[in-house]
């Protein structure tokens, strides 16, 4: 009896507040749908690098604190928003160059397990260089975004929430018709797909690493100005790469929709989670909801949603 008491509470809850107190539900799930935009922005990042090199890119979450690190950085040096923004993707630039010169270049068909072990030691590199160059101390980061609260029908939203759930959705638009109606889109699933075949039919590597390394970082930027206008341009923003990680499994690895749809289900789910069965627990379901979830898509789905099913010959 008590165990059909406790599986009552934990799934016909959120159905009795939907329907007792529906204003309250939907704003919950707005404000999931809202936060999982976030999440989809850093693992859109991941995406990028895997559908090049076919590897997963642990320096992402450092690359979105070295760009937000670099924006705010020069914004206090003097430097007006939209020259710091330009000059901060400059470097991003620099960046991908220097990763390609003096890594990948030198890891062409070398096992993924290689590939990943290089992006953990780009990590700690990216991320005290960051440090070194603009200090370690919290900074916070203005960008003239409104942040007020008003209501709609009776649910409470915030201007900035929005404004950076329109900005993941067309960011999402364009990377997707980036990777499957441009030649270089090809050319980025060529290269994951054989690193040797494409160099023999003429795609120049370096360039196509070149490139999506620096549209990574690009990703890494508007998540960090995100993240940093919300919390603040601190370290831990470095640590939203073991966030975006579920996202990718729910999603899949692969996909540039699978991104935005896998955040917004961890979103909504960890808002639900918390909300409605985390007093169940002891509440703090938020921070681990999700890799629960993402253990689920392993056993039953490991390729996820939009991922693409591989299927090796021995």
């Amino acid at each position: 009896m008590e165990i059909i008491n406790f599986l009552n509470l934990v799934f016909l809850a959120p159905f009795v507040e939907m329907v007792s107190y529906p204003i309250f539900f939907s704003e919950v799930i707005i404000s999931g749908l809202l936060t999982g935009v976030m999440y989809s922005l850093v693992a859109l990042g991941f995406v990028l690098i895997f559908k090049a090199s076919g590897v997963f890119n642990f320096a992402q979450g450092a690359m979105v604190l070295f760009a937000a690190l670099t924006l705010v950085g020069l914004m206090e040096h003097g430097f007006p928003i939209w020259a710091a923004l330009i000059s901060t993707i400059i470097v991003l630039i620099a960046l991908a160059f220097v990763v390609e010169r003096f890594m990948l270049r030198y890891l062409i068909n070398q096992e993924d397990i290689i590939l990943f072990m290089a992006t953990i030691g780009l990590t700690f590199l990216i991320q005290g260089f960051g440090e070194t160059i603009w200090g370690s101390n919290v900074k916070p980061l203005d960008l003239g975004i409104p942040s007020e609260s008003f209501e709609v029908g009776g649910l409470l939203l915030n201007e900035f929430d929005l404004f950076a759930a329109g900005s993941g959705a067309i960011l999402v638009a364009v990377l997707a018709v980036f990777f499957h109606y441009t030649r270089i889109g090809r050319a980025l699933r060529a290269v994951a797909d054989d690193h040797q075949a494409a160099m023999a039919v003429g795609i120049p590597l370096k360039n196509i690493w070149i490139i999506v390394w620096s549209v990574a970082g690009f990703v890494g930027l508007v998540a960090g100005i995100m993240w940093g206008a919300k919390s603040g341009v601190q370290f831990s923003l470095s640590l939203i790469a073991l966030k975006a990680l579920p996202v990718l499994i729910l999603g899949g690895f692969t996909s540039v929709p699978g991104a935005i749809v896998g955040g917004l289900i961890i979103g909504v789910g960890e808002k639900i989670a918390e909300i409605y069965w985390g007093p169940l627990v002891g509440g703090a379901i938020e921070n681990w909801f999700a890799y629960v979830l993402a253990l689920a898509f392993l056993l039953f789905r490991p390729q996820g949603l939009f991922g693409e099913r591989i299927i090796e010959r021995v």
